[in-house]
């Protein structure tokens, strides 16, 4: 006797990638298999961005799909956001469908990133980064990542040493590998993160130079060629006032984001009374990095 096949609900919001990963966040917190981020065919994260969920047969409530619905709405006094699109689907369907949706990512010059399960065309110049849609914070659909991952490329040199503060996927610390560190430290205080970072270190081979640690600022030690901080302007001020600069060497680079622009000019007055000199701004949409270095010293 077969069995019954169940209906699981699928929840897809269409928006753009500063919103993607905020509608990821809070679509994950129902569905138990994660969330898929599906970019369009070209792999550029500017087009729009599907982010597609499925909640099992008992979570198909009408108090969860208000609760839904009202959390989008929520997110959308902040930036636009389309109601969700409900639609049952069957169990044996909804496992594999989204991942033909899912397409590589590129990412500045010579970044990519990918899921495990497909394969890229890719030239010999090109890094390849693994990544599977699920853990929804990381994967480089951001502004904030973007513009982490397009510094890493540009600065980053064989045997530097790097500290990834609140390193949620790993996807900046795996980079920082790829691209030639000789020793990345990559530290969040969110256990899940820390579980899923290791794993996705492991996956792309680079575990012999990337450690991950459940920790924040006093757990990193020692000092570093270049400290990534991608979190919120609130941490950053609060870890340039605990000594953010004392974990770079004489002349190393700090990149600092999750900044709205706006708050760029109370994160940068913090940094520079904590002894980091600024050397440039960038933005992308409404998000701003700022990029500073420990003074050499006289």
């Amino acid at each position: 006797m077969e069995r019954e096949s169940r209906v699981w609900l699928e929840v897809t919001v269409t928006v753009d990638g500063e919103a993607a990963e905020a509608v990821a966040d809070l679509l994950s917190q129902y569905a138990p298999g994660g969330v898929a981020l599906e970019t369009g065919p070209a792999g550029f994260p500017n087009g729009p961005i599907t982010v597609r969920a499925y909640l099992p047969p008992h979570q198909d409530t009408p108090q969860v799909r208000r609760r839904i619905e009202e959390g989008l709405w929520h997110l959308g006094q902040i930036h636009p956001i389309p109601p969700p699109i409900f639609r049952p689907v069957r169990e044996e369907d909804w496992a594999e469908a989204w991942k033909t949706h899912f397409h590589p990512l590129r990412v500045g010059r010579r970044l990519v990133i990918k899921p495990t399960w497909q394969e890229a065309e890719v030239t010999p110049e090109e890094v390849v980064i693994e990544l599977d849609p699920g853990m929804a914070f990381g994967t480089g659909l951001h502004p904030t990542t973007r513009l982490c991952l397009e510094f890493l490329e540009e600065r980053v040199r064989p045997g530097m040493t790097v500290l990834d503060l609140g390193t949620g996927s790993g996807i900046l610390a795996i980079a920082a590998a790829r691209l030639g560190a000789a020793s990345v430290l990559a530290v969040d205080t969110d256990p899940l993160a820390v579980r899923i970072a290791r794993q996705n270190v492991e996956i792309n081979g680079v575990a012999d130079v990337v450690s991950v640690r459940l920790g924040s600022l006093a757990e990193a030690g020692d000092r570093y060629d270049l400290v990534l901080v991608n979190i919120v302007a609130r941490v950053i001020i609060g870890m340039a006032r605990a000594g953010l600069s004392r974990r770079l060497k004489p002349g190393g680079d700090l990149v600092v984001t999750g900044i709205v622009q706006g708050q760029e000019g109370e994160v940068a007055q913090a940094l520079q009374q904590g002894g980091i000199s600024l050397v440039e701004k960038r933005r992308s949409g409404d998000w701003v990095a700022l990029i500073g270095k420990r003074s050499l010293p006289a």
